[in-house]
């Protein structure tokens, strides 16, 4: 803070608001390079696909499938015999009905043939297909 005096012994103080500034340029520097790191879920490298829609923001159970076939649940690991359990269970606490799919791209179809079959076993009315945005038309 910051005091001046005048000739009429009045006291004037003004707050010294730039160490503020630098500390919330650095916070703002900060923010822009950790965002982009920042990764939800599995690591997965995703297909692409020129008609998307947009999905939810934060949806609330989403199935990834990387392509040494391992599926996980948000972050949870789960295998084949126990995924149909583990789906019903989420379904009892989510307000959306909803399963996003997060599967790689060089993942053979196969795999996801066998997903879907324990999907629709567990209930799964409506699976939403997570892709990657195609930028541009390939004619």
């Amino acid at each position: 803070m910051s005091m001046k005096v005048s000739s009429e012994h009045e006291v004037s103080s003004e707050p010294n608001v730039v160490p503020l500034c630098d500390v919330l340029l650095v916070l703002l520097i900060i923010f822009m390079v950790v965002t982009p790191l920042i990764q939800r879920g599995i690591d997965v490298k995703l297909p692409v696909a020129l008609n998307t829609i947009n999905m939810p923001e934060n949806p609330e159970v989403v199935l990834s499938i990387r392509k040494d076939g391992k599926l996980y649940m948000g972050q949870d690991q789960v295998t084949m015999d126990n995924l149909q359990t583990m789906i019903e269970e989420a379904f009892m606490t989510a307000s959306d009905k909803r399963l996003y799919l997060r599967a790689d791209g060089e993942l053979e179809y196969g795999n996801i043939v066998d997903v879907v079959e324990i999907l629709k076993a567990a209930g799964v009315e409506i699976v939403g297909i997570i892709t990657e945005i195609k930028t541009e038309k390939i004619n």
